[in-house]
């Protein structure tokens, strides 16, 4: 019992130094975590494209991705991505990040892009009867150009544009998109018709299929992309699509753009990096016209490279988010602006707080030997052997008073050199005495 009593004694005098340091170290923490940025939120609102399209079922995968991070991926489909950009850019919309085709957008201030994700090829198909070389063929005819929010119609209009096609001088021009200019096209109501769709999409076999169309070959294909740098050539060989029924029967080249995901500016840091890796996890694995690990990449960008992307495809994902789980990693990562205060805060508090508790414990073994002092020099005055008695009683005082002080364990010394000292008054009091 009495080794428990000096141990939380000992314990005691420890806190009663270390414990305003440790006080005003939580206090510093909690002063420099008001300056910590905020948490990653648990949800993202993306913009895709309709039911139907390649954004939308890519959204459905990154939703999935993310949910295993317990992050919600909202997902909205729209009709496409001239849309997106406006949602992106209207505050009140709640979109943060959104699938958009290169080559569309003015470059809104405020958005950002994360790097391409995959080659969208232009499909420009027409009818036999309707005999196109070059774009610029597609002079007064009917043409199917795409709806005025899809990312088809933007490229679209600026190829013909290129081509001397005055849209606003050609009445025809229709904004069939889809099925619609599907349809539209087998039935004679166009000539021609423009898509931007996966070489996997049944729309593009069906219409490959189709005897009474024939696919424009984009021969000038190194013209269009060095007069727009977000185009790319591609080529379709011969029975790509279908080696059974040889579709297409001979190769065909191709300009493409792509798919680019985009964000606002204010997205959290933390859920740039985890889109990022959701996008290598979905895109990476290389497709029809993509080599394995070819993307994402920050090449043909609809927008400014994040600076957290630039980041990613330098160095991959944040070192902490390799080991730890995304939540974890992420308040590590937010904590460790306040290591550098409370490093300046503690520091100090290190090298003054030993010398503090040096200066308590030896305040108290210091009053006892000035009274020994006392003691002893009294001893050497002429009067002493009459007031031997009232001097064995003060050394008898202090002794009871020393023996009840605890201190800790590596002060002990100075504890014992103390009792050793009232030891040799007593023995001066004692052969007074006997003198007497």
């Amino acid at each position: 019992m009495k080794s428990k009593k000096r141990a939380s004694r000992s314990l005691a005098a420890y806190l009663g130094v270390y414990g305003p340091a440790l006080v005003l170290a939580v206090v510093g923490f909690v002063v420099a975590y008001q300056f910590a940025g905020p948490p990653p939120p648990k949800t993202i609102t993306m913009a895709t494209g309709s039911e139907q399209g390649a954004y939308y079922h890519f959204g459905l995968k990154y939703a999935t991705w993310l949910e295993r991070h317990n992050i919600e991926l909202r997902v909205i489909k729209t009709p496409g991505s001239t849309e997106n950009i406006k949602l992106l850019a209207n505050d009140a919309s709640g979109v943060e990040a959104a699938f958009v085709q290169g080559g569309t957008g003015d470059g809104q201030a405020g958005l950002l892009s994360l790097g391409s994700l995959y080659y969208e090829p232009l499909w420009v198909f027409h009818r036999k009867e309707s005999p196109v070389r070059f774009l610029s063929d597609l002079k007064g005819r009917k043409i199917a150009l795409g709806s005025e929010s899809s990312g088809t119609r933007a490229i679209a209009a600026r190829l013909v544009k290129e081509n001397g096609v005055n849209l606003d001088a050609n009445p025809a021009t229709s904004g069939l998109s889809g099925m619609e200019a599907v349809t539209a096209l087998k039935a004679g109501k166009v000539e021609a018709a423009f898509f931007v769709a996966s070489p996997e999409a049944p729309l593009v076999k069906g219409l490959l299929a189709d005897s009474d169309l024939l696919l424009l070959s984009m021969t000038r294909a190194e013209a269009y992309t060095r007069r727009n740098a977000f185009l790319s050539p591609v080529h379709v060989s011969e029975g790509m699509l279908d080696l059974e029924l040889n579709i297409p029967s001979s190769r065909v080249q191709l300009i493409s753009p792509t798919a680019n995901l985009v964000i606002r500016e204010d997205l959290h840091p933390a859920l740039i990096d985890l889109l990022l890796q959701a996008a290598r996890s979905v895109h990476g694995g290389g497709g029809m016209f993509e080599r394995p690990g070819e993307f994402p990449a920050p090449k043909q960008l609809a927008f400014p490279l994040s600076p957290e992307a630039e980041r990613f495809y330098e160095y991959g994902p944040p070192f902490l988010q390799r080991f730890f789980p995304f939540w974890i990693a992420t308040l590590v990562d937010r904590l460790k602006v306040l290591m550098l205060p409370l490093i300046v805060l503690l520091i100090p508090l290190l090298k003054i707080v030993p010398p503090t508790l040096r200066w308590k414990i030896r305040r108290k073994i210091i009053r006892w030997y000035r009274e020994i002092q006392a003691l002893d020099v009294a001893l050497n005055e002429e009067s002493a052997g009459s007031r031997l008695e009232e001097f064995a009683s003060e050394i008898d005082r202090i002794e009871r008073e020393v023996t009840r002080v605890h201190v800790p364990l590596g002060y002990a010394d100075q504890l014992y050199n103390l009792r050793l000292h009232i030891g040799l008054v007593r023995s001066k009091i004692v052969k007074c005495g006997s003198k007497a």
